[in-house]
């Protein structure tokens, strides 16, 4: 037990010289209740078995009610059976604003080939939204003291690659170590389908040269992510998975969370000329860091509550993650604005992609993988989450769409009805925002889109107060 937790019994007690009753029988009653209080200690130090690590500061689990359909956002609930009854969603959507939520529904079927519709509980695989939680865990464990993101990555992988002496764990989680990722190598159909341990992917990786020099360039990478959770085992001396589960899953309750082929998983599925069909082989083992977890709307409901809340994370250790890491030079992105690219998510104003559009800033991530399309969004000011998870890989602009409706309808915004085409014509400036890149501060001329003061909620989150209870 901490320190502090003993300072309020620890003192020394004073018998009174005079006390109501005789001094013996004061005596005696003391070593009673110092001998029952001994016991007790020595019996709760020995249920609490080996030493977890701690995710979360103050309540680490907050009540949660009945899972139960929410349609409070009347537009996005019409929109919605329309798209679910014309068969272009399929998936959940959740959306909350504060304590409340506001949405909560699910359409269509869990497997196409047995007909069983989705439930509120119904457990999605995440694809890339998996890889804040590999962020987060790096940067737990250098909370607690037990790595920093700018260890050399060699620090803790041995043999190491003589290429990857530059390395930092901070590239690895940022997108900027230059690994060529698992989909660039040869050989990647062969990959994709044969299971793989996390120290496999790691002595792979090792075979191929850097694509750039770490930092000065930013490309997605999964393989990054993998190696990531290859550190998180070496430096907290447990599986990937299992220091997950014991640093944030278990603490903050998500029961239904988990890695690789838990029970009950929905069905991953393809829109196919012959029809809707499902894909089985999703060999997430390959992964790990990258996209292997597994999920419901209420439980990355109350992942993004805590994250964003500040029950995760240290404050500076939250405004590191996500502050913007990619390179100076970074430009647009395929013609759109650029986005920040934090320790596993992003930020951008994604309402810029729909018509009507919306400014607000949101801190997001994506994720596709095996017949499935996720979005998961968060607005800091408003303290507006959206999560949006489908078991249809072809409906990715749907999901985002829908994404945007639900957040502009929360936020109080007209409500988008379609993408934005061709923006890179309207002459958007590139999103940024003056001094929160890692360590150099962003150019003058990219600092015009986004202000200070818009990011000043999520860089220093507020709290959320020791009852908060989602509705």
């Amino acid at each position: 037990m901490p320190s502090s937790a003993w300072s309020s019994t620890s003192r020394v007690f004073q018998v009174p010289r005079f006390a109501g009753n005789h001094p013996r029988i004061v005596l005696g009653g003391l070593i009673i209740l110092l001998l029952v209080g001994a016991a007790l200690g020595a019996i709760a130090v020995t249920s609490r078995g080996a030493e977890r690590p701690s995710a979360v500061a103050g309540p680490v689990e907050v009540p949660r009610p009945p899972v139960v359909t929410v349609e409070a956002l009347p537009q996005l609930a019409g929109h919605l059976r329309g798209q679910a009854e014309a068969g272009r969603f399929m998936g959940g959507v959740l959306v909350a604003r504060g304590e409340t939520v506001l949405f909560r529904q699910v359409y269509g079927v869990a497997d196409a080939d047995t007909g069983a519709p989705l439930a509120l509980s119904s457990r999605f695989r995440l694809a890339s939204l998996s890889k804040q939680f590999t962020a987060a865990a790096v940067l737990r464990l250098q909370d607690e003291g037990r790595l920093s993101v700018e260890d050399p990555v060699c620090r803790w992988i041995q043999p190491c690659p003589e290429a990857w002496a530059p390395l930092r764990i901070r590239h690895l989680i940022s997108h900027t170590s230059g690994i060529p990722d698992l989909m660039q190598r040869p050989g990647w159909g062969a990959r994709r389908t044969t299971p793989a341990t996390v120290r496999e992917l790691t002595e792979e990786s090792a075979l191929y040269g850097l694509s750039f020099a770490p930092g000065e360039d930013l490309r997605y990478s999964n393989a990054g992510f993998n190696l990531a959770a290859d550190i998180v085992e070496r430096a907290s001396g447990m599986s990937f998975g299992d220091y997950l589960q014991a640093a944030f899953f278990d603490p903050l309750g998500m029961a239904d969370t988990g890695i690789g082929d838990g029970a009950g998983l929905v069905a991953g599925h393809a829109t196919f000329p012959e029809g809707l069909t499902p894909q089985r082989l999703a060999n997430v083992s390959i992964i790990p860091g990258a996209g292997a977890l597994y999920s419901t709307l209420d439980d990355m409901l109350v992942w993004q509550q805590a994250l964003h809340g500040g029950r995760v994370l240290k404050p500076e250790t939250y405004a590191a993650m996500v502050a913007d890491h990619s390179p100076p030079a970074q430009g647009s992105e395929r013609g759109r604005v650029r986005r920040i690219w934090g320790y596993g998510v992003m930020a951008n104003r994604l309402g810029r992609r729909v018509t009507p559009g919306f400014d607000d800033i949101q801190i997001y991530h994506t994720g596709s993988w095996s017949g499935f399309r996720n979005l998961m969004s968060w607005q800091p000011r408003a303290q507006v989450s959206v999560i949006v998870l489908s078991n249809n890989y072809h409906q990715q602009e749907q999901v985002f769409v829908i994404s945007q409706q639900a957040m502009a309808e929360a936020l109080g915004h007209p409500f988008p009805t379609e993408m934005v085409r061709n923006q890179a014509a309207g002459g958007q400036p590139p999103v940024g925002a003056p001094g929160l890149r890692g360590q150099s501060g962003l150019a003058a001329s990219q600092a015009s889109s986004l202000s200070r003061v818009e990011f000043q909620p999520w860089v220093w989150p507020v709290r959320l107060r020791s009852d908060f209870r989602p509705s």
